[in-house]
């Protein structure tokens, strides 16, 4: 595993000055570890079990605003590359509601607690799990996709800074996500290449406050309490479904 993701081996306990963040492998699978922390329990991706998976279960495509945005009532089943995977939750979702989902995700350690998720979730739900699968670390290469081609790319970088308030409202998992990726500061950059392959659309989650991506409206949108999803359309064959 190391060797895959080009990561350190450590034969000691980690010293936190040096070493802020430490993967350890156990029977519950992979967890990532802030040193600094020690009494903080360690970031886990669970597809089976938690909060997470919880949410897939209950996900509904007539409830649930990203179903809309990425266009299941025109495509039952899409076929859809998540870019910014991160922590795979909505992919998840995604994958729950009948949509074959492809991981991007560039940060070696979080692919590494993907990659481990997705092996727990294949042995206990198969069929779920054959709708999920690991694309890469730099997917959004047309070349990729020619025979296999994406209905939906679906962008979500981490949000711009918001203000104190937002910053203190996020949960401790989502904390030390943050910390070990930092922003994505390229996110503009994104926009295009997601547009040369989606062969419908490109949907981009954004806080409410935030603006658009690379500066560009979207054609279509769908809003809800503290986020939104931007819609453009690749085909521009019509509206928001």
């Amino acid at each position: 595993m190391a060797g895959r993701w080009q990561l350190d081996w450590l034969e000691q306990p980690p010293d936190a000055a040096t070493t802020p963040f430490v993967l350890e492998l156990d029977a519950d699978g992979l967890a990532l570890r802030w040193t600094a922390y020690p009494k903080m329990l360690p970031l886990r991706i669970d597809f089976i079990e938690g909060k997470t998976a919880f949410r897939a279960a209950q996900a509904s495509r007539k409830h649930e605003a990203i179903a809309r945005a990425c266009g299941f009532a025109r495509n039952a089943n899409p076929h859809i590359l998540d870019a910014t995977a991160g922590l795979g939750r909505d992919a998840l979702v995604l994958a729950q509601l009948g949509a074959r989902v492809a991981l991007n995700e560039r940060n070696p350690v979080v692919a590494a607690l993907l990659t481990d998720a997705l092996q727990r979730l294949a042995q206990v739900a198969p069929e779920l799990g054959a709708r999920l699968y690991f694309a890469g670390t730099d997917s959004l290469q047309p070349r990729q996709w020619l025979a296999d081609p994406v209905d939906v790319v679906y962008l979500d970088p981490m949000y711009p800074k918001g203000d104190r308030k937002q910053r203190a409202a996020v949960k401790k998992d989502m904390q030390i996500f943050q910390q070990l990726v930092g922003a994505d500061d390229d996110a503009d950059a994104l926009l295009e290449p997601a547009l040369a392959i989606a062969r419908k659309r490109v949907v981009v989650k954004r806080p409410q406050h935030a603006d658009f991506l690379a500066g560009r409206k979207p054609e279509s949108q769908i809003t809800g309490k503290k986020h939104r999803f931007d819609i453009y359309f690749t085909d521009y064959s019509g509206v928001s479904s």
